[in-house]
């Protein structure tokens, strides 16, 4: 997945040979949004400022009637250690994070379709088969639950598991009669197709991977650990037999808070095994008041809610204000004084935030269950996020310190 430099960025200029210096920077100098507008010098223009690219319309790609199809491709990689670990995820667990982290980016590109993956394999020469079968059983599964199949891929040794996938979706077809509305292809949804005055849409609660996350490691940040137990069984208690909340505690609350069975399944569900959001790609549609031009703003949000704003908006040329008693939040978490902060910043929800016209908005929000409204685009300095309040709190910005790559 890329993430977009502000639609004001030019284009890196890069000395002949492609170094910059005899001191040259390094990609912890760069962090990953200059690392990716660089890298975008190399090829068309905007080519790198979506979830995902979109290919040119392919006559012969007809389907029945309904006209020409688009088609999307993305591509990410993920590492061991830094994505997916033993301690937190089955191989099985791995491969169905991996297909739904790709197709997250083909839903968030608008795609109704998905045609399949290629997956490259890396792995130390020790890796057991038993690890390999695994991870590909949970591709296969998230492909059978949403579309397309395993198109192929490479296998090379190396010293640390990774897996890189590249997946390949398709737009819905062209409506008769409807064009490009000005703005993005029909059915698309552009990271910079967000205007001053629309609605900030969410499509369902943050926080719950994070929350996951914190419950298969054992701990909560910030509170001391659930039990002395090890990882595996927290988590094999949490997602099965567990019969009774634990508390957890901490040195500053006189009534430290206790988790819901309920919510500990949810977030370690969340965590080991997302959904991408095809669902409200299709309610998107079909909430669409009649003669509305199609523009929709939007990405997914694998590396944070506020982050997520923050591309929709600076690649706008927005600036974002979020109503603080509208954040998509899971009740049952409130009692955790961490909850805000995971909500905004804990990445891996996979879920879809969208900027559309108000009455849009309403009706999306309307149509489908656990979307809400959560702030608004507004015509500020490109990619500041706000709090929407009284007069006196409005120069109160949000931090964005969602995941960054390379730190």
């Amino acid at each position: 997945m890329t993430r977009p430099p502000s639609r004001s960025s030019s284009r890196a200029e890069l000395p002949e040979g492609g170094r910059e210096s005899a001191d040259d920077e390094t990609l912890a100098d760069l962090g990953e949004w200059e690392l990716i507008r660089r890298l975008g010098a190399f090829a068309p223009p905007g080519q790198f400022s979506d979830d995902a690219a979109l290919l040119a319309p392919c006559e012969v790609a007809r389907s029945g009637s309904h006209g020409c199809r688009r088609l999307v491709l993305n591509t990410d990689v993920l590492v061991d250690g830094l994505h997916f670990s033993d301690a937190t995820t089955t191989p099985a667990q791995v491969g169905w994070r991996t297909a739904a982290a790709n197709l997250s980016d083909l839903a968030a590109m608008g795609c109704t379709e998905v045609e399949g993956i290629t997956v490259g394999l890396v792995a130390p020469a020790a890796t057991p088969w038993s690890w390999v079968e695994g991870v590909y059983r949970g591709l296969s599964d998230a492909l059978a639950a949403y579309g397309g199949v395993l198109l192929g891929g490479d296998c090379s040794g190396g010293m640390q598991r990774m897996l890189a996938v590249a997946a390949v979706g398709k737009l819905p077809p062209i409506q008769e009669g409807a064009g490009e509305d000005g703005c993005g292809p029909w059915g698309a949804i552009r990271r910079g197709d967000g205007r001053p005055g629309d609605a900030l849409v969410c499509t369902g609660p943050h926080g719950l991977s994070r929350l996951g996350l914190a419950l298969l490691q054992g701990h909560v940040a910030g509170l001391e650990r659930i039990s002395a137990e090890p990882a595996a069984e927290v988590a094999a208690k949490a997602g099965g037999q567990l019969m009774e909340a634990e508390p957890l505690h901490s040195s500053g609350m006189e009534q430290p808070p206790a988790l819901p069975v309920a919510l500990m399944h949810r977030a370690i569900e969340a965590h080991q095994r997302p959904k991408p959001r095809f669902d409200a790609v299709r309610a998107l549609h079909r909430s669409r008041p009649e003669g509305l031009p199609w523009r929709v703003g939007g990405c997914d949000s694998s590396d944070g809610l506020a982050a997520a704003v923050a591309a929709i908006a600076s690649s706008s040329d927005c600036g974002a204000l979020l109503n603080p008693a509208a954040l998509p939040l899971d009740p049952a978490m409130a009692g955790l004084p961490q909850a805000q902060t995971w909500c905004l910043e804990g990445g891996e929800d996979f879920e879809l935030v969208l900027a559309l016209q108000p009455a849009w908005a309403e009706a999306l929000a309307a149509a489908l269950p656990g979307c809400s409204l959560i702030g608004e685009l507004t015509a500020g300095s490109a990619g500041e996020l706000h709090w929407a309040g009284p007069a006196e709190q409005d120069d109160e910005a949000i931090p964005n310190s969602g995941y960054r790559h390379f730190c």
